[in-house]
């Protein structure tokens, strides 16, 4: 969304800043006594409050009373643009329906890719809007977007042009990913070669010309795609320019995380089964590590991603919701947050770096998102707490006094 600035400086005072900047020692970059100066949508200072004269600011003067103030979260792995939902598939598997009967009935993932096609853009706009809103309510400022329920072109950039939509629309900033090797269509059944041929062919230079997407994504897995299959796709990524990711050691270990850094990838997601040629080979290439808990959590997996390894050998670990119909049907950050302290082993601090600095990081934003830093992006979220740990810790409460996006309150936010 284009903004407006009716207010091209303000000045931010008695605030408690949860900067999540590793520059300051204290647990979550913790300042006090210091105030933020945002001009044009980024923060240009961040100054002891001592050194100011308010009365003589050429701008706003916000005084937050006290509350802290943290960046914005990054959500920075959804496959949020769907049609439909599977809430009676799922009725169905608790009640112990096996998925290859589910699947072979039309569910699965053919159920969602069905549904997404039916919808034009407008209709599939309309549907994933409230998710985005959910979102955005809980203080996401930046969100990834992956296509992955089209599976042919047509589709594949509907869904890709509809996250591009409510970019425009809403005062959030979109990352788009190309997920076409996310499974095999029906009309390629038993040719997965075909398909990504098909991929390589004809979607992603299709998605490459009209700038559609950022990054490429390839679900490496058993009942995905071969790690050979995997680095066609990767290699084709790269000739137009574009960065590689990848859904990876999810159910098994197919080695697809150290593909990933092999290419230099932004980040290698879920990686419950990772080893630990794995997680130095994400540590020297500089590939994030995305932790998706509400997938473990729905699918009541027990393999969990080894916190620890990754922990002592310096990877970033991001969070992110996996926001998707069939394994993680959940719009809630804070909740993603605290599935990876409770199941995996998180502390607060980490979850926190993990919707921001790290998720930065994984949409290759680490310069400038993530952080309250100078010459970063002026998104703000200001919270009713005492304690940053609060905001991981309770849910059904939504803390949060004011998303703040790109310097704009809420209420003053305007197209142009």
């Amino acid at each position: 969304m284009t903004l407006t600035h009716d207010s091209p400086r303000s000045l931010w005072l008695n605030a408690r800043l949860a900067t999540m900047d590793r520059q300051h020692a204290a647990p979550y970059g913790a300042l006090h006594q210091h105030a933020l100066v945002v001009e044009q949508g980024r923060i240009a200072a961040i100054l002891p409050q001592a050194q100011l004269n308010p009365a003589s600011f050429d701008g706003e003067v916000v005084d937050v009373a006290g509350r802290w103030i943290t960046p914005g979260f990054i959500d920075c792995h959804t496959h949020l643009v769907y049609g439909g939902n599977r809430a009676a598939e799922w009725e169905k598997r608790l009640q112990g329906v096996p998925y290859q009967q589910i699947a072979a009935e039309g569910g699965g993932i053919v159920s969602t890719v069905r549904a997404t096609r039916e919808l034009d853009e407008a209709a599939l706009a309309a549907a994933s809007l409230p998710r985005l809103q959910a979102l955005m309510a809980e203080g996401v400022t930046t969100v990834e977007m992956k296509s992955g329920y089209g599976l042919n072109l047509a589709d594949e950039l509907k869904q890709l042009r509809v996250a591009r939509q409510l970019a425009a629309s809403q005062p959030v900033e979109v990352s788009p990913t190309l997920l076409s090797a996310h499974a095999l269509p029906p009309e390629f059944a038993g040719n997965a070669d075909g398909y990504i041929e098909h991929v390589i062919r004809d979607i992603l230079p299709a998605v490459a010309v009209e700038q559609l997407a950022e990054a490429v994504d390839v679900f490496c897995e058993s009942v995905g795609f071969s790690p050979a299959q995997t680095r066609r796709v990767f290699e084709a990524a790269q000739q137009h320019g574009l960065r590689v990711k990848g859904h990876v050691e999810q159910l098994s270990n197919l080695h697809g995380a150290a593909l990933v850094a092999e290419f230099g990838g932004l980040s290698a997601d879920h990686i419950e089964y990772l080893d630990e040629a794995g997680v130095e080979a994400l540590h020297v290439a500089g590939t994030v590590a995305v932790l998706l808990p509400g997938a473990f959590y729905f699918l009541r997996e027990t393999q969990k991603p080894p916190v620890e390894q990754l922990r002592a050998a310096g990877v970033p670990m991001a969070v992110s919701t996996d926001l998707n119909p069939g394994t993680s049907p959940f719009a809630s950050i804070r909740l993603a947050m605290n599935q990876a302290c409770v199941l995996f082993g998180l502390t607060p601090e980490e979850a926190l770096a993990g919707t921001t600095r790290h998720a930065a990081q994984a949409l290759g934003r680490g310069h400038s998102h993530g952080k309250l830093a100078p010459d970063h992006v002026a998104d703000l979220l200001l919270w009713d707490i005492e304690h940053p740990a609060e905001i991981v810790y309770g849910l059904g409460v939504n803390p949060l006094a004011e998303r703040v996006f790109r310097g704009q309150r809420p209420g003053k936010e305007t197209t142009q």
